[in-house]
């Protein structure tokens, strides 16, 4: 059976934890930032983990990571 192809879009925007979560960038931050307040986009920083329903997906897309 041959190997399968880890999707490289999803490779790009996702990555594991340590504890094998899947970690993400928020959306938003990337122009018009003098509209958004400092907390805001201090928050936007942040790395955030995927919701449980995209969790299974991911893992499908990426199948030899972690």
């Amino acid at each position: 059976m041959p190997k399968l192809k880890t999707k490289k879009g999803v490779a790009k925007r996702f990555r594991f934890s340590g504890k094998n979560k899947i970690m993400r960038d928020h959306a938003n931050k990337g122009h018009l930032k003098l509209c958004k307040n400092s907390k805001r986009r201090r928050h936007l920083k942040k790395i955030a983990t995927v919701s449980k329903t995209q969790d299974k997906m991911i893992r499908t897309l990426m199948p030899y990571s972690q």
